[in-house]
């Protein structure tokens, strides 16, 4: 998890994939020195800028903390900005951005399933999901094959979209995937074949490849 540079960084997050992992990826993929930290909990919450996880710690050429910032689109989006891995062009930022929302938005939707009060509570939680969920696959599939199939859903490079992408379907997958087997069957059933070549893309990216053989491919979960 190291390179070149004069800045490191340090992600304060649980031992979980969550909103964690799309931050992972894009410090990966940046190809910067990072580590990671699981504060005690709820211990070390009041110490959080905002109560709350994930938070990013900028440390400077000397080691010491230069800058602090919480909530996880933000951190995102600083990284990927500052890496060059969002366009600079504001409407094509906009597209990429304007994804992530509608990721986030049917990723606490699911949440919501696991908070549910009864089989039907979560019946119609689910159906709730599944809805966003579709919209997600539909959507990504269209700009996807709109892109030239190549497993990427803008431009020719990997991007902050096809990051953010991949951590959303990762942490279905494999995060919330280890507290309920039906997501996974659930997640496998709507997967196209787009989008499948775009998470082949993302886990083949030379940057990406060794740390997601270290923390788990999706691949070999999609084709079991």
């Amino acid at each position: 998890m190291s390179s070149k540079g004069t800045q490191s960084y340090v992600l304060r997050y649980f031992d979980a994939v969550g909103y964690g992992e799309p931050i992972r990826l894009l410090l990966t993929s940046a190809n910067v020195e990072w580590s990671e930290v699981h504060p005690e909990w709820p211990q070390e919450k009041p110490n959080q800028p905002f109560g709350r996880l994930p938070v990013l710690v900028e440390k400077s050429a000397d080691g010491s903390p230069d800058f602090i910032i919480s909530e996880p689109g933000n951190i995102e989006r600083y990284i990927a900005r500052k890496y060059g891995l969002i366009p600079a062009d504001l409407r094509e930022a906009a597209l990429q951005e304007q994804m992530r929302d509608q990721l986030s938005d049917a990723h606490t939707s699911l949440l919501r399933c696991f908070f549910a009060i009864g089989k039907e509570d979560k019946k119609t939680r689910m159906t709730a999901f599944l809805v966003v969920f579709d919209d997600v696959i539909a959507i990504q599939s269209k700009l996807l094959r709109e892109n030239g199939n190549r497993g990427r859903l803008f431009g020719s490079r990997i991007s902050y979209a096809d990051i953010v992408s991949y951590g959303f379907y990762k942490d279905l997958l494999i995060g919330m995937g280890k507290h309920d087997e039906n997501i996974v069957d659930i997640v496998k059933s709507k997967l196209t074949p787009e989008i499948s070549c775009l998470i082949y893309t993302v886990e083949t990216d030379s940057r990406l490849e060794r740390y997601i053989l270290k923390t788990g491919s999706l691949l070999a979960i999609i084709n079991s």
